[in-house]
C-alpha cells in the first residue's frame, strides 16, 4: 500500500491558486531525486483528469528516436491509440493537443530533461505547442517536471523561449521535522525521540527514504539495512544521484561534495581541496549543487549593520550524502561481504560526532520553527546564519552555529548539540566565550539559546 500523503501545504495551495484563474498554466516542479516532485503533482491530480508521460534515462545509446518512441507508447495506452509511430516531437505534441482540446486536465511530462537532452530542438517545438495548441484549453494545466534542476533552470526558467510562459516555479525541499514525524507515524514507526532523530540524521526530510522505514525495528536496525547491506536501498544511491543528474561531469561534482563531507570550507579552500584550477568554471559547480539541494552557501555579515560580507562557506547540507561518505563509502568492501550483519553502529569511529553534525543539518533546514518559537517575524530579522569570522590581528576568531540578528539591535546565539544524554552546564561558560568573542558593538545585545535532544 502507499504510504498517504504528507505535508506539502504551501505548494498545494499555489497550485490550487491557479484554477481560480482563466487562462491555461505551464508549471515547473524541480527538486533532488526522490524528494517527492511526482508525488506532490499526483496529489494534487487527485480527482481530476491526469495524463502522465516520463522521460527515460538518457544512458549511453539512447536517441532521440528512443525517447519519442517511449512518448508516442505512453500516449497510445492511455488514449487507446494504439501503433502510433512518429518522428517529430511536434506531431506528438499535436496528437496530444488533440485530446485535450476542452475541460479540466492535468498533464504532467516528468525527467522532461531525459525527454529532451537529446533533441536540440525539442524545447523549441514545445515552446510552439504550448503557445498555439495546448493553452487554448483555459483549464489545462501542464507540468514540466524534473531532478536536474540545472538543465530546468536553464533551458526553461532563464530561457528568453518560455519567458513570461510560467505560471508558477516551485523547488522542493526537504519536508520540515513536524511532517517527517507525521510520515514515520503514518508508516507504524513509534520509537522514542531520539530513535526518530537518529533516523532523520541518516535519511534527512526525503520522503521516499522515510518511507522505507520498517516499523517494527528500531533506528539502529534501520539504518543497517537501508546502508550497510548490499541490498539496502541507500547502499547504490549515492552513485545513482550523480549519474542521474550530471552524468559524464559526476566525477567533478563528487570531488566538490567529497571534501565538503569533512566540513564546511571557503570557496579558495575548496579548489585547494580538490586540486581545481582558478577559473570561473567552479563557482557554476558549486552553484549547480546549490541548485540540487546538496550544497548550501552561507554569507558572514557585519554585526553593526547588518550587511553581508563577500566571505562565505559552502557547506554540505544533505545529511544522506554525508553520512555515506562518512560510513557507507569507507566500508564498502566489508559491506559486501556482509560483515556488518552483527555491527554496532555506535561504536563505529566518531559515530557521537558525525550524530552531532547530522542534527545540525536538521536543525538548520528548520530554522523557520526556531523563528516562530521565538515569536519573530520575517519582518523583525534582518539575517540569520551559522555565523563566522576569521582570526584578525585585532579581534579573535569567532563561529556561532546559528545566529540570528534582529532590527531591534538584538542577536540570538543558537548552540545545536546531540546528546545521548543531558548536556550538562558546562555548555554555560563555552556558549558565554563564544558571545564574548562576537565583540558586539555598542547598544547591542545577545541573548543564548541552547538546542539539545536527550534521553531521560
Amino acid at each position: 500500500m502507499t504510504t498517504p500523503f504528507v505535508g506539502r501545504a504551501e505548494e498545494l495551495k499555489s497550485l490550487g491558486d491557479l484554477l481560480l484563474k482563466k487562462s491555461a498554466s505551464l508549471i515547473v516542479v524541480r527538486g533532488r531525486r526522490r524528494i517527492g516532485k511526482s508525488r506532490l503533482i499526483e496529489e494534487f491530480a487527485k480527482g481530476k483528469r491526469f495524463i502522465r508521460f516520463s522521460g527515460i534515462p538518457p544512458i549511453d545509446g539512447t536517441t532521440v528516436q528512443d525517447q519519442l518512441n517511449v512518448f508516442a507508447k505512453q500516449l497510445g495506452k492511455q488514449f487507446g491509440l494504439p501503433g502510433i509511430k512518429v518522428e517529430d516531437w511536434a506531431d506528438l505534441f499535436t496528437l496530444l493537443t488533440n485530446q485535450t482540446r476542452a475541460g479540466p486536465v492535468v498533464i504532467l511530462f516528468d525527467e522532461i530533461s531525459w525527454m529532451g537532452s537529446k533533441d536540440p530542438q525539442f524545447l523549441g517545438k514545445l515552446k510552439n505547442a504550448w503557445d498555439l495548441e495546448f493553452r487554448q484549453n483555459p483549464e489545462l494545466m501542464l507540468f514540466l517536471c524534473g531532478s536536474v534542476s540545472t538543465w530546468i533552470e536553464q533551458n526553461i526558467v532563464r530561457s528568453t523561449a518560455f519567458f513570461g510562459r510560467l505560471s508558477l516555479s516551485l523547488v522542493l525541499e526537504d519536508l520540515p521535522l513536524n511532517d517527517c514525524n507525521n510520515l514515520l507515524a503514518l508508516n507504524g514507526f513509534h520509537g522514542s525521540v531520539i530513535e526518530k532523530f537518529k533516523v532523520l540524521s541518516v535519511t534527512g526530510g526525503v520522503p521516499w527514504y522515510i518511507e522505507n522505514i520498517k516499523p517494527k525495528k528500531n533506528a539502529d536496525d534501520n539504518i543497517k539495512d537501508l546502508c550497510f547491506k548490499k541490498s539496502g536501498i541507500l547502499f547504490d544511491e549515492y552513485d545513482l544521484i550523480f549519474h542521474d543528474l550530471f552524468s559524464r561531469r559526476s566525477d567533478i561534482y563528487k570531488k566538490i561534495i567529497e571534501a565538503l563531507s569533512k566540513g564546511a570550507m571557503e570557496f579558495k579552500e575548496i579548489q585547494v581541496a580538490i586540486q581545481y584550477s582558478k577559473s570561473g568554471v567552479l563557482s557554476e559547480y558549486l552553484d549547480d549543487l546549490i541548485k540540487a539541494g546538496f550544497v548550501s552557501r552561507a554569507f558572514t555579515w557585519t554585526l553593526k549593520t547588518g550587511q553581508l560580507s563577500r566571505l562565505s562557506q559552502f557547506r554540505l547540507c544533505d545529511n544522506y550524502l554525508r553520512f555515506y561518505l562518512k560510513y557507507v563509502a569507507k566500508n564498502r568492501s566489508k559491506i559486501l561481504q556482509n560483515d556488518f550483519d552483527d555491527a554496532s553502529l555506535s561504536s563505529l569511529p566518531g559515530w557521537d560526532s558525525i550524530m552531532g553534525l547530522q542534527f545540525e543539518n536538521l536543525v538548520l533546514k528548520n530554522r523557520k520553527k526556531i523563528k516562530q518559537l521565538l515569536g519573530l517575524r520575517s519582518s523583525d530579522i534582518i539575517t540569520d546564519n551559522p555565523y563566522f569570522r576569521r582570526k584578525t590581528q585585532s579581534q579573535p576568531g569567532c563561529q556561532i552555529d546559528y545566529l540570528i540578528q534582529t532590527r531591534y539591535n538584538v542577536f540570538y546565539a543558537c548552540e545545536i548539540k546531540f546528546s545521548r544524554h543531558e548536556i550538562k552546564a558546562e555548555i554555560i561558560p563555552e556558549m558565554q566565550d563564544k558571545i564574548n568573542r562576537l565583540n558586539l558593538p555598542r547598544g547591542f545585545s545577545c541573548s543564548p539559546l541552547s538546542k539539545a535532544i536527550f534521553t531521560k
